[in-house]
């Protein structure tokens, strides 16, 4: 018998890499004897808490596709015995491509301009119009100064940025590679030109982003978010970017997710939205899917998972 995993609703490349091991189920089935269930696998990241897993009695093993896991209770399954497993270290290079990505788009109208290319209104060019920002030379601020973070930094250096950050400990080595600079928060939102958010979703940085910090940017500052939706408070950056406040926000992840069809942020011009797609390159899902599925596996045999999360 094919050990039982319960999943949300998975691409062809997981069973491709699982050569059918697992007998797969849509997480809300109810198996006739709930003991079966041996792994619960968090492909379009459902939430996990501990009273999903007192379902399971027989429960071995949380994968996770993908690296952030603030929509499971890592110490609820840590105090179960239950060992959660993640993806780190395979996607931080795109997930900093698409950082760049959103902060170029924004810094120079990329997507109104397309807009207005495709529209009645280009009857001929005019130098006077969509002007944008410089990005060489300008300082960028990064909030997070981890293996995401320091791929930001390496591809800002690349542009000459002044590089600043702010993390819980100073990096000497990054310092030192990128010529980067420890700052205090509020300094760094004082002082950039561009603020980059890629921290993790916790109780420290959830609502890290809201009118008091928005008010603290310059009003020619942009703000980019790939961390976590709730990084940022949505109503308030609304209002900073219906005022003029910030000069623009380029967002991959947002609170909720998605956005209501009539939400306001899908009205504002200056903001540049994209679906959540920091690591959602061809290369990169399959790197992530396969220590998905090796943490999978691991976790059903007993032994250590080869990519843990310590809660």
């Amino acid at each position: 018998m094919k050990p039982l995993i319960l999943s949300d609703p998975l691409p062809p490349l997981f069973a491709q890499l699982t050569a059918d091991r697992f007998d797969v189920r849509p997480i809300g089935t109810l198996p006739d004897d709930p003991a079966q269930v041996l792994g619960l696998f968090s492909y379009g990241h459902f939430a996990i808490d501990g009273r999903l897993m007192d379902a399971y009695p027989q429960l071995k093993v949380i994968s996770n596709h993908g690296v952030g896991v603030d929509h499971i209770d890592v110490q609820a399954a840590a105090d179960r015995g239950v060992p959660v497993g993640n993806t780190p270290g395979c996607l931080d290079e795109a997930t900093a491509d698409h950082t760049m990505a959103l902060l170029l788009a924004t810094a120079r109208n990329v997507v109104s301009g397309d807009r207005f290319a495709r529209g009645p209104g280009f009857q001929n060019y005019d130098p006077g119009i969509l002007l944008g920002t410089e990005v060489s030379g300008q300082t960028i601020g990064i909030v997070g100064m981890g293996r995401i973070g320091t791929e930001v930094a390496r591809r800002a250096a690349a542009f000459g940025m002044r590089i600043l950050y702010h993390n819980r400990s100073p990096r000497p080595e990054v310092e030192r590679a990128l010529g980067a600079t420890w700052v205090a928060f509020d300094p760094l939102l004082s002082d950039s030109d561009f603020v980059v958010l890629n921290c993790p979703l916790t109780d420290a940085t959830t609502g890290l982003i809201g009118r008091t910090q928005l008010q603290q940017m310059k009003s020619s500052a942009i703000l980019i978010n790939m961390a976590r939706g709730g990084v940022v408070i949505t109503d308030e950056l609304c209002d900073a970017l219906a005022a003029g406040e910030i000069r623009a926000a380029g967002l991959d992840v947002t609170e909720p997710e998605p956005l209501p069809r009539d939400h306001r942020l899908l009205s504002l011009e200056n903001v540049v939205l994209t679906p959540h797609l920091g690591s959602a390159t061809v290369q990169t899902r399959h790197r992530m899917m396969k220590r998905a599925v090796d943490n999978l596996s691991a976790g059903i045999k007993g032994i250590a998972l080869p990519y843990p999360v310590i809660p």
